[in-house]
């Protein structure tokens, strides 16, 4: 099982954590929400949880809980701009089907 990090995705990570001052990476989760079921959320990681699953690349942490890595092995996340908008966008194999806004998928 595993999770990458794009490189324009670590630079914008390691931004983050430079502005904010302290941190040891980022946690990638799934929680359940929206009109397909589930929905990515990431928060910055101060302290690692003992059952964490940490991945690494381009010298940046992602932290994945146990239970949300059966949905989001082999998932790519990845930092995007198009036109004025900008953000993570995550490559998830896993997923079968997403709303029409985007905010929330399936596996």
């Amino acid at each position: 099982m595993a999770i990458t990090v794009t490189e324009p995705a670590a630079r914008q990570i390691t931004k983050s954590l430079v502005k904010r001052g302290k941190g040891l990476g980022l946690r990638l989760a799934v929680k359940t929400s929206g009109c397909s079921g589930f929905a990515y959320a990431l928060e910055f990681v101060d302290e690692a949880e003992g059952s964490d699953n940490v991945y690494e690349g381009f010298g940046v942490k992602i932290y994945v809980d146990p239970k949300s890595l059966a949905m989001l092995d082999g998932t790519e996340l990845d930092f995007v701009r198009e036109g004025l908008n900008e953000g993570f966008k995550f490559n998830n194999p896993n997923v079968t089907a997403a709303c029409g806004c985007g905010e929330s998928f399936a596996v």
